[in-house]
This record gives C-alpha cells, sequence and structure tokens, in this order.
C-alpha cells in the first residue's frame, strides 16, 4: 500500500512462453515488480508513490505477454513517473525552529525548543518540546517519538477491526516503509508507516483495515476490496482523503 499509486488494468493474451513467476522483471530499462494473483483475469499495472512499478498478473501469463503489455503502455508508465517525481519535489519541508508545526493524529502540533526536558522530545499540551541539545538529531528524534507512539497505540487500535474481518490480531510493527503506509508479511506480520501517526485517526483506521484485510488476500484483487468494504462501507472515501493527504505530510526523505 503505497502513499498514493497510479494503477492501470489492462487485459492479457495468449501466448506458448514459459509462465512468469513473482519477482523482478525489467522490460525495455524498467524494472517491473511482478506479483502472480490466483484471482486476477487481466493485469493491473501500477505506478507506487515511491516511483516503482508493479504489475499484478493472472496465473499462466509469460514474460512475453507481459513484455508486449508494458511496452504498449510505456508512454502511460513514464507520464505517471514524471507526475510521482513533481509530487516529491512539491512535498512540504519543515524547519526545526519554534513554531513550526507536525501533525499529529491529524492535529497541528507547534514545536517549542526547551532548555531540559525528561526526554527528547515530548508532547506537552498540544506542543512538541524538544531539548535544544538535541536540535541537530531533532529530525531523527521527532521520527522515533512517533515511532514509539505507534508502536504502543496501534496494536490497541487494530485489536476491533480484527475482530471484525475476523482475521487473528498480526504481529504490527512501526517503523520506515519509504514511501508505503503499510505491508503484511507472508508470516502474517503487519508493518506500518510512522508517518501513518501523523494522519487523522479515521485515516489510520484506513490503513490498519487495509493491512488486516491482505491477512486473508495478499493482493488487491475483487475479493480483497469485498473484504475491507465489509469492515468499513466509506472505504473509497477514506482511501481518496488518503491518496490527497499523503502528498502534504511530512516525510523527510524517500527512505522514510
Amino acid at each position: 500500500m503505497s502513499f498514493s499509486g497510479v494503477s492501470d488494468p489492462v487485459a492479457a493474451s495468449g501466448c506458448d512462453t514459459p509462465p512468469l513467476k513473482s519477482g523482478p522483471l525489467n522490460v525495455g530499462g524498467l524494472d517491473i515488480d511482478v506479483i502472480i494473483s490466483a484471482d486476477r483475469r487481466g493485469v493491473r499495472l501500477t505506478v507506487e508513490r515511491d516511483a516503482r512499478i508493479t504489475a499484478a498478473v493472472p496465473v499462466g501469463l509469460d514474460a512475453d505477454q507481459l513484455t508486449d503489455l508494458v511496452k504498449g503502455r510505456r508512454r502511460w508508465i513514464y507520464s505517471k513517473l514524471e507526475d510521482r517525481a513533481a509530487v516529491v519535489a512539491n512535498r512540504p519541508t519543515k524547519r526545526f525552529i519554534t513554531g513550526e508545526g507536525f501533525s499529529y493524529l491529524g492535529r497541528s502540533c507547534r514545536l517549542k525548543f526547551v532548555a531540559a526536558a525528561p526526554a527528547p522530545v515530548q508532547l506537552v499540551h498540544g506542543r512538541f518540546q524538544i531539548r535544544r541539545d538535541r536540535r541537530n538529531s531533532a529530525s531523527a528524534d521527532l521520527i522515533d517519538w512517533y515511532r514509539a507512539r505507534g508502536q504502543a497505540w496501534l496494536p490497541k487500535r487494530a485489536a476491533p477491526w480484527a475482530q471484525r474481518l475476523r482475521v487473528p490480531l498480526a504481529q504490527i510493527t512501526v517503523r520506515k516503509l519509504g514511501y508505503r503506509w503499510g505491508s503484511c508479511s507472508p508470516r502474517g506480520v503487519v508493518n506500518i508507516h510512522w508517518a501513518t501517526m501523523q494522519l487523522p485517526i479515521a485515516l489510520v483506521d484506513y490503513v490498519l483495515v487495509h493491512e488486516l484485510a491482505h491477512l486473508q488476500h495478499h493482493d488487491h484483487s475483487a475479493a480483497f476490496w469485498r473484504v475491507v468494504e465489509r469492515a468499513m462501507p466509506d472505504y473509497e472515501v477514506r482511501r481518496t482523503r488518503l491518496a490527497d493527504l499523503g502528498a502534504q505530510l511530512w516525510l523527510p526523505d524517500a527512505n522514510g
């Protein structure tokens, strides 16, 4: 699940060469991350927020077929890559000065440098307090604060959603994920981006539901979206808001 991505569904055709396997594939200089899905009938090309290109393909599709499809969408792909680069270039920057605003669960919290405090970063009466002696590491310290707060809060927030989805509450870890809001490992570990803690709670819930639904379906098939919709009927509204807001949040670098 990316900060924002653009998808282009395309149909598959028949061919006799060996079928594809999940993994990387280079097509004319474009690196494609191939994901095999038993639920797919056609190919879905997606340009992720971090400029990765993924192709969700049906079982049995071969490399020649995908190569032809990618070449036929080359202009579309390069157009979306340019869009992604523009979003990165226009992402707001933050200055670590007193009065700068940083979001926490959708609320803007002003920053204040203080002479002494029990921790490098703390939230006091709606203001982020950062010790003056930590000015040079303020960005990393604030990321650590978001991550620690998320690690303590997100599992409890996820519990009722997991119950509604009828999935076992997975281990949740909060970490850097580049431009992805979250991911779900084959072992059932749900990873959530620390920047999620900047979002309004309604959008945090969408990120959690999206990743928990992957415990049932590991792709973005129609069956996956039906699971999401049953738990969160207004998910499309939240997904749109997330795509809009994601480009406006503080994210120091591409490594997230």
